[in-house]
């Protein structure tokens, strides 16, 4: 580079640029080196992420961007481009330390897990790759404020091999979303190589099949190069003319992690190539060579930075560790303007003098938050225009609220749920997501469980994401073994999300105008079978202004010998069963629990203490079932007031098959209730 001619775009204010990347990779590299060493003389963190190499790639990336406008999903290499953007030394030393700081998790997280919500930096995780539909989603949502900002992604070349990248490609290409994909490409993935990764040995060939998507190829350690990449991807980002992929080739100069051994699989030759290809020592040289600084200079840079680094780790050592007691906190944002508004009757005076069916209820209550709220975004296969869902639930809102506010997405489970994610924390937005069958969410469960779920917790309360997820589910419409799941005790299994399920069209109504108001991630499943059902559903409907609370359970008959327990389709069929047992001189007390996380106990346990005798009945299979957790909480907590066991009405411990008979055998039937409840009232 010994005759290179300075570019233009160097050139603009160029010394006080260089400077500025120079400092960002000292920093990062003295960082790198003194990380190491408290890992090794066992005084601070015990997992050390390597960034050598990676320097020069994220510090520019950083530095073109502007902070706390632009946004910024570095990965867990990218300590450079957390510098750059402008994060305290101190912060990020005491992250690897596991302190009590408002940034990066506080704790919460393994180091390099990056969090910044004033400098636009989402909470970052372990799983490979999903932080793609993320920063698209996040783009969606600058796009619907109608603003110039743009979004840097960046992982390893290994990250590509995810599917979350190619659909998050995709959608911004779809879409004309100003993202900034940044793959820092070293060639490895842990220990293997790259030629055992990808088809073709990079990403840039298959990636160029995306219209739409400008791809530069470029060495990751050539300043010139690389600033000139960032500059032209960020603004084709900022003129909102869609997306742009850098692929920097970079060395991997150090192991994977600190307990990573690279010899174990790199040979010695190719370990020096690395090391030849620094990034430091080369732009140091071209610096000089360019007379953009001196000998004195650099040397001078080098003392000032490293002695930032060695007061930055004397000072995250003096910040204590979190409080044991803040463990469990966090885990949802608390609203108390919800409470406002809450209402907590079953009966009101109706806006209509006509009962409607739940899917109508739900297209109401939709139609009413929208016309509300601006920010409320409905998206999701095939809501969009005339069709509105498989269900026609959403039906007639793209045609009042246009394309931007009801629109469809790709066929991709994932893209929906992580767009939906990265929406959610933009300008207050609350996307209304419609997976087509709950069957089918289990391709975007890594955004859901992984993602979705802990994120407020994960950013120690710094972010939070208020996104409704509807999704039909159940059986009982021989639509066999994947439409017919019941998938409601995995749910709760995840902390961090609301499950609710509503078993009539007043409910449905109310909890899902509470479900978009809430600042939560809430999964509201609704019942196939219950859509159009009007005997015991079928409600006169609820005005505009009335909303349900969580984790409040409705007896839905008063009863003096029973107790049973349920929830969807088992409401429905349970009532038609006490009634009928009522003819016979049974008095059965049933139970809506309507919301499952948070579940009302108290309700149940008040109700047991009058009768003396507890069913649960749900449609999913019994092992494992919510029933199950149901029945250990009344163990718990209210085995003094029983008189026989807890029983259970579940379905079999099988798939849901197609043929009409089959299922019946595999489903809970109302000549199942009824057995079940005598069985118990005779004990």
């Amino acid at each position: 580079m010994m005759n290179v001619e300075l570019s233009p775009d160097v050139k603009l204010d160029a010394k006080e640029m260089c400077l500025k990347v120079l400092e960002a990779m000292y920093a990062t590299r003295f960082a790198d080196d003194k990380m190491s060493k408290l890992v090794r003389q066992n005084k601070g963190g015990t997992f050390h992420l390597s960034v050598l190499g990676h320097e020069m790639i994220g510090a520019v990336s950083a530095l073109s961007l502007i902070p706390g406008k632009d946004w910024g999903l570095p990965y867990y290499r990218d300590r450079a481009f957390a510098i750059g953007i402008g994060c305290s030394l101190t912060d990020l030393f005491a992250t690897f330390l596991a302190r009590d700081v408002p940034h990066h998790s506080g704790g919460r997280m393994m180091p390099e897990h990056f969090s910044h919500k004033e400098l636009h930096i989402p909470c970052q995780s372990s799983c490979v790759g999903s932080q793609f539909l993320q920063a698209v989603g996040v783009a969606k949502g600058v796009q619907l404020a109608g603003r110039d900002e743009v979004v840097y992604v960046s992982a390893g070349d290994g990250a590509t091999s995810q599917g979350d990248f190619h659909e998050a490609l995709n959608f911004a290409c779809l879409h004309k979303l100003a993202v900034i994909f940044v793959i820092q490409d070293n060639g490895w993935a842990i220990s293997v190589p790259v030629k055992d990764q990808t088809a073709g040995g990079s990403i840039v060939h298959m990636a160029r099949g995306y219209e739409g998507l400008t791809v530069h190829d470029i060495d990751g350690c050539d300043y010139e190069q690389v600033s000139k990449a960032l500059k032209a991807a960020v603004d084709k980002g900022r003129a909102k003319q869609g997306p742009s992929l850098v692929v920097a080739k970079v060395p991997r100069i150090g192991a994977h992690s600190s307990s990573d051994d690279p010899a174990k699989y790199k040979e010695t030759e190719i370990t020096l190539e690395e090391k030849e290809r620094d990034p430091i020592p080369r732009y140091e040289t071209w610096l000089l060579e360019m007379g953009l600084v001196t000998e004195e200079e650099l040397k001078e840079k080098r003392e000032k930075i490293f002695q930032d680094i060695e007061d930055a780790a004397v000072a995250a050592d003096l910040i204590p560790f979190p409080s044991i007691e803040s463990a469990a906190t966090k885990i949802f944002k608390e609203d108390k303007s919800l409470e406002l508004c809450l209402f907590e009757e079953e009966e009101s005076a109706s806006s209509s003098t006509d009962a409607v069916v739940m899917m109508d209820a739900i297209n109401h209550a939709l139609d009413e938050e929208m016309q509300k709220d601006p920010k409320v975004v409905v998206f999701g296969q095939d809501v969009a225009r005339g069709k509105g869902g498989v269900f026609g639930i959403t039906r007639g809102l793209t045609a009042k609220y246009g394309e931007e506010r009801c629109f469809n997405s790709p066929l991709a489970e994932s893209t929906i749920i992580g767009v939906a994610l990265g929406i959610s924390l933009v300008d207050d937005f609350k996307p209304v997501i419609e997976i087509q069958f709950a069957d089918y969410y289990w391709t975007g469960i890594n955004q859901l469980f992984n993602e979705l779920a802990s994120f407020h917790y994960r950013s120690n309360g710094e972010w939070n994401c208020p996104v409704v997820i509807r999704m039909p589910y159940g059986g009982y419409i021989q639509g066999g073994p994947y439409h017919s799941q019941s998938i409601e005790a995995y749910l709760c299994h995840c902390p961090g999300l609301k499950v609710v399920i509503p078993s009539n069209a007043a409910d449905a109504k109310r909890l899902l105008k509470t479900a978009i108001k809430d600042p939560n991630p809430v999964i509201f499943l609704e019942h196939k079978a219950l859509y159009r059902q009007r005997v015991f559903c079928a409600r006169k409907e609820p005005k505009e202004d009335e909303f349900l609370p969580f984790g409040k359970a409705k007896v839905v008959r008063q009863g003096d010998d029973i107790t049973v327990i349920a929830y969807g389709m088992m409401v429905v069929m349970a009532n038609e069963v006490a009634e009928k047992l009522s003819k016979e001189g049974y008095s059965v007390e049933l139970i809506d629990l309507r919301t499952l996380a948070p579940l009302d106990m108290d309700t149940v346990l008040t109700s047991i203490k009058k009768t003396g005798k507890a069913l649960v009945a749900h449609e999913a299979a019994g092992t494992c079932g919510f029933g199950a957790e149901i029945a250990a909480l009344i163990a718990e907590a209210g085995f003094t007031y029983l008189d026989a066991p807890v029983a259970r009405v579940t379905g079999k411990n099988a798939p849901v098959p197609y043929c009409k008979q089959l299922e019946d055998a595999i489903l809970p039937q109302t000549k199942d209730l009824e057995e079940g409840i005598l069985k118990l009232l005779k004990f």
